[in-house]
């Protein structure tokens, strides 16, 4: 089967025609080119798709609400050089258990935090009882090789 340039085509429904605009009555498409009549929606560069009728529209009277994601929970990743500050002060004693709560009164944590990550950065030298929403493997099996407990709610 052999091929002449002059006998290719395209598919059928392959190329639309383009819309051939303002070349006379008889087009369909004359005189305001489709666009109706005189006034703004005549012009280029229309900005009605807001407009109300003089209204407040509804992008204006609805408040702002941004970027952020309202669902989203805040978690502090916690790891054991963090901690190791609060043994040098005395404040982690040996079987204490570290929570949300310990972390807020300490100030390692914000009021609004409802989640704590434990992650392993640093070494811990205390058997200590965290109570955590999330643990990375490394740091727990190092919790409980030196004595204390990992539990995950």
């Amino acid at each position: 089967m052999s091929f002449k340039l002059n006998e290719l085509r395209d598919n059928a429904g392959a190329m639309k025609k383009r819309k051939v605009v303002g070349r006379g009555i008889g087009s369909g498409l004359g005189k305001t080119s489709g666009r109706g009549g005189k006034g703004q929606t005549a012009r280029a560069g229309v900005s009605l798709n807001g407009f109300e009728g003089g209204q407040m529209p509804i992008y204006r009277r609805l408040p702002k609400r941004g970027f952020k994601r309202h669902e989203q929970t805040k978690t502090i990743e916690i790891h054991f050089n963090k901690l190791s500050g609060l043994i040098s002060r005395g404040l982690l004693a040996e079987g204490q258990t570290v929570d949300v709560n310990y972390l807020i009164t300490n100030g390692l944590a914000s009021k609004s935090c409802e989640r704590v990550s434990l992650i392993q950065k640093g070494n811990i030298t205390l058997p200590l009882h965290f109570v955590v929403s999330k643990a990375s493997d490394g740091a727990s099996k190092q919790v409980v090789a030196v004595g204390g407990s990992v539990k995950v709610e």
